[in-house]
């Protein structure tokens, strides 16, 4: 039986413990044991993130020790997947740029706020992760992220769609959806998820679905040298 930790808290506007209850459905209905924590403390024991097979961060706009960033880094290194979405992953420690380089992004604006009418465009990629899901539309938060140009995007939103000083600009892509690799782990980040009733959009929950099965999937392809020393940053990072 595969093993997930979904650790969720921040900010709840967000609804975290809603859309953690929603992630433990799917993973359970997957055949999962799933851990479900309301504290960072979740992250103190190296050991033990090491022999799950996947982790969830629902936790936006909160506070993090570089020792626990470091142990989540470590596992991800590993082989244990990382899978997340919205504010709950990247939004999750804007002060941690580990944290940010690890996941693959983070958010910086969302014109138009809550309510932005957007489509959501699916990209012809090498993953089969989003294969037979049509192009949608949604009305929610249009998620702006400065990106890690190493993602694999496999779905897009276009801006501008709200006005903003964004707008002089001309229009640009933003990953909406993309994967990523952390040493052995597999990285998978999916920007919609404001709150739980956008997650249970049929085509948001079935790409939820299939990136969490994903990112799970990464120890069955890899073995891994457990003594090898894991990257935790750059000098000034750490300071």
């Amino acid at each position: 039986m595969k093993k997930a930790l979904i650790v969720w808290g921040g900010w709840l506007g967000h609804q975290p413990e809603e859309v953690s209850a929603l992630f433990r459905k799917v993973l359970e209905a997957e055949g999962f044991e799933v851990e479900v924590s309301d504290t960072l403390a979740a992250f103190d024991d190296e050991a033990k993130l090491m022999s799950l097979d996947l982790i969830i961060p629902v936790w936006t706009m909160g506070e993090i020790s570089q020792e626990r960033v470091n142990h989540v880094s470590a596992a991800v290194q590993s082989g244990v997947g990382l899978a997340g979405c919205h504010g709950g992953m990247c939004d999750a420690f804007r002060s941690n740029v580990d944290w940010q380089f690890m996941t693959g992004g983070n958010w910086v604006a969302h014109p138009g706020n809550d309510g932005t009418s957007h489509r959501i465009h699916i990209v012809n990629a090498s993953s089969p992760l989003v294969e037979g899901i049509e192009d949608f539309d949604v009305v929610t938060e249009q998620y702006y992220l400065h990106v890690d140009p190493a993602i694999e995007v496999l779905a897009t939103t276009r801006f501008p769609v709200a006005e903003g000083p964004h707008t002089a600009n001309k229009a640009v892509d933003m990953p909406v959806v993309w994967t990523k690799r952390w040493g052995h782990g597999r990285v998978f980040y999916c920007s919609l998820g404001h709150q739980a009733d956008v997650i249970e959009m049929p085509p948001v929950k079935e790409i939820m679905r299939r990136g969490l099965l994903w990112a799970a999937a990464g120890k069955e392809t890899t073995g891994v040298k457990r003594e090898q020393k894991a990257y935790t940053g750059m000098q000034d990072s750490q300071a």
